[in-house]
């Protein structure tokens, strides 16, 4: 037997609707008494249950109204479908018919979310009492999913199917819809910028010719407030200290295939700044050290960013400086007649306040030292804000975590605080399989394992297997971030490459051990430590190679000890819209083995956002040097070669080259410099689009040989000779994976030297 709920969920009430009473319940105002109770009709639930339920004694008075109560009791226990209450003399009998018990839940007409998915959002269980009010929910529940997913007219109509043994069948029918895009946004109010300009700020986003791979087209309610922060934080960013969002209107069509939304906004006026100063009212500090923090210019357009960078660099300033219970208060002074904003950085003393204790809860698989060593405060510290949450972002930055919160709560005493993490674990492993391409490289696959967090000791496992048309590796590294419970990262690598023909006409192997220990020697600095041990082999050499490279064939061992240098401004973050960075690193190789080099590389970069923050600019400089020992020459294994150091030239192209021979062989260069300069910019395109263009320059060169003759006895040309290329960028995040494409031209260059105009790259994971 079959029996359909209806359409909805008026249908669904009405058609298991709880009986109304029947039965003759004394009418009378006079008190009855019942000497006893009986339970009829009940099968899955206990008398004792129908009875505590009805809560109504045996052998006393009873009025019209108690026996009423005991009625609705049961009625709304959700346990039956029809309740009576019927008196046979001294006797209450209490007829009742149980909901059934619901054998199994499936569901019908998805396609877009699987069975799984929709099992997660239902809270009717088999093998449980069916509810008609819970049926409702769970299908409203569904349906609102689908409206996530931009599906509004989603319709989901729950029914049972009856079974013997007083059983149920509970379908979901759904007929999901399609996506409910939003074909719109439209703004009022505004006056400073144009609607274009305001919709790439939003979450939100028109319907475009990529709606197939976008998804912030479809109308999400939830999205909404979001978008109004958006808007806010844009104009604030812009000087607009007034800005508000009076209201937001979607509408939607009439055959609810798409939305309309309206922003009414009011801009009010813009702001500069006026006066700024920084004063300690904290006796013994100085403001003087403060005030060189602050990023707040005078006459520079009202930002709320800026302040708090300035009051992230100055509380920072203050943990450096050991000053605790040191609060940095903005006050601000608005100016309407002349539109400007006096601002005020206050040193004033806080609360004397501790950390009594850092409780960690929601770590299943993660050690409890994993988080805590994220902290620098310590139980019985004075309690820095600021401090609290660095440590909080570091927790997330771990990616153990979904979610990471850390809150504060009064302690024992009123100076005492309690710390409080609440995790929720999520996988840390990841299986990867992933395709690239590039123009030299042509087409590779790679996978990979990697465990983020082995063991839930926050160790880091991964191995990796490469391979391309010319190019093949394979490798494992291990890494210990708390190497003997300190700030001492230990690193373990093993890795085997070789290369057919890739970019020269002879081949290579690698096979290269290496183990390694960094720490940090300042706030913005690390030292790594390195012990590498490689066999390196160069073969296949043809014929009409250089000479020098036929005389070098062959098997050398490496053994060698070096140091990196890295400072990072990024670490402490005091300017989050300009990062510098410098590297500085040497390898002495000797320490056994056949090779006997001393190589040393530097790097410095900067990286910075302009024109609010939507330019990002990028330079960079390094260079490199080889030096032997002994009667040590080195090789085309040991020498650099140019790879993307100077775009606009193949990874081989430049350099000393062997002219004599009949390839004309690249040699590669004991010593080498580049510097690079490049911008990344939107190019007018709706930013879901995703795609960036951009404009770079290089210049550098690569010379040296231990060996200068060639083929035939000719001498090579190994000189420093300047090369310098220009070139433009796009930049497209697709559905696949990140894409690249590189047009270049030389500027400068030699006449042996192999350009390279177009650069494809991409890479995907799935």
């Amino acid at each position: 037997m079959e029996r359909k709920l209806g359409k909805g969920a008026l249908a669904l009430v009405t058609s298991l609707a709880i009986a109304a009473p029947i039965g003759m319940i004394p009418q009378q105002a006079a008190a009855v008494v019942f000497g006893s109770i009986q339970v009829q009709g009940n099968q899955q639930i206990e008398t004792g249950a129908v009875l505590s339920t009805l809560a109504l004694p045996q052998g006393q008075d009873l009025s019209p109204g108690q026996i009423n109560d005991g009625l609705q009791r049961l009625q709304n226990s959700g346990l039956f479908e029809t309740v009576e209450l019927i008196p046979q003399g001294s006797t209450l009998v209490v007829r009742v018919s149980e909901y059934p018990i619901v054998n199994q839940i499936t569901f019908e007409g998805n396609r877009r979310l699987n069975d799984e998915r929709l099992a997660e959002i239902v809270r009717s269980q088999s093998r449980r009492v069916y509810q008609p009010s819970q049926a409702i929910q769970d299908a409203q529940a569904i349906a609102q999913t689908y409206a996530a997913e931009g599906r509004l007219a989603a319709r989901v109509d729950p029914r049972i199917i009856r079974r013997s043994g007083n059983r149920v069948d509970l379908v979901f029918e759904i007929r999901e819809g399609n996506v409910t895009e939003i074909e719109r946004v439209s703004f009022v109010g505004n006056r400073a910028y144009s609607d274009r300009r305001l919709r790439n700020v939003l979450e939100t986003k028109q319907a475009g010719l990529l709606r197939t791979f976008i998804r912030r087209d479809t109308f999400a309610p939830e999205r909404i407030p979001l978008d109004e922060q958006l808007l806010t934080d844009f104009y604030r960013s812009q000087g607009y200290a007034d800005f508000r969002v009076q209201g937001v209107a979607p509408e939607i069509a009439r055959e609810r295939d798409a939305f309309f939304i309206t922003f009414n906004i009011s801009e009010g006026p813009r702001y500069r700044f006026g006066r700024v100063e920084t004063i300690s009212e904290i006796p013994g500090v100085d403001a003087s050290l403060f005030a060189e923090q602050s990023r707040v210019r005078r006459g520079s357009f009202y930002n709320p960013s800026v302040i708090d960078t300035s009051i992230r660099r100055m509380e920072t300033i203050a943990i450096q400086q050991g000053l605790n219970f040191v609060n940095i208060e903005p006050r601000v002074t608005r100016n309407p007649e002349n539109q400007t904003l006096d601002l005020t950085f206050a040193l004033t003393r806080g609360q004397r306040v501790f950390v009594e204790r850092i409780d960690i809860e929601g770590n299943t698989t993660t050690l409890d030292q994993v988080i805590r060593r994220q902290f620098t405060t310590v139980e019985g510290d004075p309690f820095n804000p600021r401090e609290i949450r660095n440590s909080a972002e570091r927790v997330r930055a771990l990616g153990y975590f979904a979610d990471a919160q850390v809150q504060t709560r009064e302690g024992s005493s009123p100076d005492q605080v309690i710390v409080g993490v609440n995790v929720e674990e999520q996988p840390t492993g990841s299986l990867s399989l992933g395709a690239s391409y590039g123009v030299n490289s042509g087409v590779g696959f790679n996978i990979g394992l990697t465990e983020q967090n082995f063991l839930g000791r926050g160790q880091t496992l991964g191995l990796q297997l490469q391979t391309a048309t010319d190019d093949r590796a394979a490798g494992v590294t291990f890494i210990e971030p708390f190497f003997l419970g300190r700030d001492l990262r230990f690193g373990f690598s093993a890795n085997y490459t070789e290369t057919e023909g890739l970019n020269s006409d002879f081949d290579t192997r690698q096979i290269r051990i290496q183990p390694s220990l960094e720490f940090p020697i300042s706030a913005n600095a690390r030292i790594e430590l390195r012990y590498r041990i490689s066999e390196d082999k160069l073969s296949n050499v043809t014929e009409d190679s250089s000479a020098l490279l036929i005389a070098e064939e062959g098997t050398r061992l490496t053994s060698s000890l070096g140091y990196t240098y890295n400072w990072d401004s990024r670490r402490t973050g005091l300017d989050p819209l300009t990062a510098y960075r410098f590297r500085f690193s040497q390898d002495f190789a000797g320490a056994g083995g056949d090779t006997k080099t001393i190589t040393t590389t530097a790097l410095a970069g900067v990286e910075s956002t302009a024109w609010r923050e939507s330019v990002t600019l990028r330079g960079e400089v390094e260079a490199g040097a080889i030096y032997t020992y002994g009667d040590y020459s080195t090789w085309i294994l040991d020498r650099f070669r140019t790879g993307n150091r100077v775009r606009g030239f193949e990874p081989n192209g430049i350099g000393p080259r062997d002219l004599a021979a009949v390839n004309e062989d690249g040699l590669g260069g004991n010593f080498y410099w580049a510097a690079r300069g490049e911008a990344q910019f939107p190019i007018g395109l709706p930013e879901e689009y995703g795609i960036q263009g951009g404009l770079f320059v290089d210049v550098g060169s690569l010379w040296g040989l231990d060996r200068t003759i060639g083929t035939g006895g000719v001498p090579v040309d190994d000189d420093m000779y300047t090369r310098a290329a220009v070139g433009a960028s796009i930049f497209w995040t697709t559905p696949i994976g990140p894409l690249r494409f590189n047009f270049s031209q030389a500027l400068q260059k030699e006449d042996y030297d192999l350009e390279q105009n177009f650069d494809l790259t991409i890479q995907t994971n799935f």
